[in-house]
Parts: structure tokens; sequence; C-alpha cells
């Protein structure tokens, strides 16, 4: 990574802040693009203790033409941009198509135009696959997403392998499960789950469950996330696949709740489920990682005790900046 030029879209956001974090420390030279989307989570706080070591541009992956500027001469580029609410997702289907799925296709355009050589790598998600044929889910599981969020993240993906065949652009796409750690949203239950779980213990409030709680999730500390990306990023061979980079353990949501309140404060309160969630909550995801982990030796190096204690210690000094968002 040293020296290398990388232009991460989403940036200021919770994976691709840490993923700047990482880069700089490996001596990479970073762009970060970002448009501070308050439905994507971007927080300037994320980037306060290196913002004079990176290049920001507030742009819009919408906006091709000046995309395309900041697309030339990178030698990575890691797409974290995204709408990421899923109940969102439903009440503005519009917006979300045009982020998730219209943007992927402006940053591909630009890559066929200006940037052939680049790297691509782009951060999908496991929600993709909807309700669970079989278990554990792999790559080849057909997808039958429940939402809108998740439906675009598919559409994405696919037009990114349809790039990567037709125009041999050196691209891959690393499905992610309910990320969690330094940096995230922890404000809003719009966003992933366990991140507003883990806003909710660290000011000693109650954690709602809905009944009976025991649908089974993933959850990846951040930092195996970076390494898992970056792995990605620096191997030319992994180009034109899909991933799926998820931890060995699966815990209950209630099970998820109740370690957070364990750690950081707060108890847990069982409700009954809202219609609204009912509609679109898709059971088990027990998720596969024996592909990516074959193909490049990544293992998830943070149980999810230690990733919990290192998010509280981070956020124990500047909770403030992520609460009141």
């Amino acid at each position: 990574m040293k020296n290398k030029k990388i232009l991460i879209t989403g940036g200021l956001g919770f994976i691709g802040s840490n993923l700047v974090e990482r880069c700089l420390k490996l001596g990479a030279n970073v762009t970060i693009y970002d448009n501070l989307d308050t439905n994507s989570g971007g927080n300037l706080f994320n980037i306060e203790s290196f913002k004079d070591n990176i290049n920001l541009v507030i742009g819009d992956i919408c906006n091709f033409e000046h995309l395309i500027q900041v697309v030339l001469n990178q030698d990575i580029i890691i797409n974290c941009a995204a709408s990421t609410s899923h109940p969102y997702s439903m009440k503005e289907p519009w917006a979300n198509l045009d982020v998730n799925s219209r943007g992927v296709v402006n940053i591909l355009e630009a890559i066929r135009r200006v940037n052939r050589d680049v790297r691509l790598i782009h951060l999908g998600t496991t929600t993709q696959l909807g309700k669970l044929q079989y278990q554990p889910a792999d790559e080849l599981h057909p997808e039958f997403p429940t939402d809108m969020y998740s439906a675009n993240k598919v559409v994405a993906e696919k037009y990114i392998m349809l790039y990567s065949r037709a125009y041999d652009l050196n691209a891959t796409v690393i499905r992610l499960p309910n990320v969690y750690g330094p940096r995230a949203a922890i404000h809003n239950h719009e966003f992933t789950f366990n991140n507003y779980f883990v806003g909710l213990a660290l000011q000693n409030k109650s954690i709602t469950v809905y009944k009976p709680g025991g649908q089974m999730r993933n959850a990846l500390y951040v930092e195996d996330a970076v390494k898992a990306v970056l792995i990605a990023a620096e191997s030319c061979e992994l180009a034109s696949e899909t991933f799926f980079v998820v931890s060995d353990d699966h815990y209950s949501v209630k099970e998820i709740a109740e370690q957070t309140c364990i750690i950081l404060g707060g108890d847990v309160v069982m409700i009954d489920w809202p219609s609204s969630r009912k509609a679109i909550e898709i059971g088990d995801a027990i998720i596969s990682n024996q592909k990516f982990k074959k193909a490049t030796g990544w293992y998830p190096a943070y149980s999810f005790e230690k990733g919990l204690m290192l998010t509280r210690d981070y956020y124990s000094t500047c909770l403030d900046h992520y609460l009141n968002c």
C-alpha cells in the first residue's frame, strides 16, 4: 500500500473511515469522496485524528461529471458509499436506487472511460440473500432480498460482475454482515441494529428486542472487515469474484443485546414485533466464510467480547460526537 493512490468513496462513514486510517498507516495516499448524506452515517469526527493527512473531496457518486475527475489516476478504489438504512430504503426507494445502483454504475463507467487499470473493491451485504434456503449459506446461494436496500445491493453487484467480465475490469465484491466497532453510527435505529444497541448501552438505556429474539446473526468487528478488504485490494487473483467476509461465530439477536449490556451497560427489554419490521425480517442469517478463507488465508481475529471492549474504549472519550449527529 505504500505510496499507492487510494480513493475511498463513503470514507467519512463507519467502515470507510476505518479503512482510511489503516491505509494511512500503511503509507498510502488517500482521497475520501463523500457527500455526508444523513441517511448514510457519515461523520466528520471520524477523521478528526488524521484529517490533515488525507485529501477530502465533498462529492456525490450520483454526480458522474464530478466523480470521474477523482477516479482518474487512482491505483485502488474502495466503494463504501451507500444509503445504508433498510427502513429508509422502503420509505424512499428512488433515493436508495440512485445511490446504491445508479451510483455504482457511475463508478464503473468512470473506471471504464478513464482508469481501466484501477483495482476496485465494492462492499456488498449478507442481506442480499433474503431468507435462507440452506445453511450455512455460501456465494452460490440464490438471492431473494426483502427490502429495497438489499435488492439494490444485489443489482449493484451484478453490474460490477458484468463490467468486470465484459470490460476486463479488476473488480471484487466483499459481502459483509453486521459489522460493529469504533466510528459506527450508533445514534439511530435506522442503521445497523447492533451498533444502535451499542449507542443505547453506552447511555445505560434499555435495548428492546423483538420476542423471542432467537434469529441468528453474524457480527464482525470492524478491524477484521478492514483487514479482509485490504487483502482483497492487494490481490488481483480475486478479480471478478464475490466473497462473504463474516465472523466464524453466530449469535441470536437476544444474545447480541445481552452481551452488549454486560460489557457496555443498560438492560434488555423484550417487546412484540411491529408489523412494519416483521414484513422484512429474514429469519436466521448463518453464512459461511470458507471461500474467502481458502482464497486468502484471512481469518477473523477478534471475538465478539473483545470487539465490544475495544468499542467501549473508543467511545469512552468521544461519545457526544456520535450521539449528537
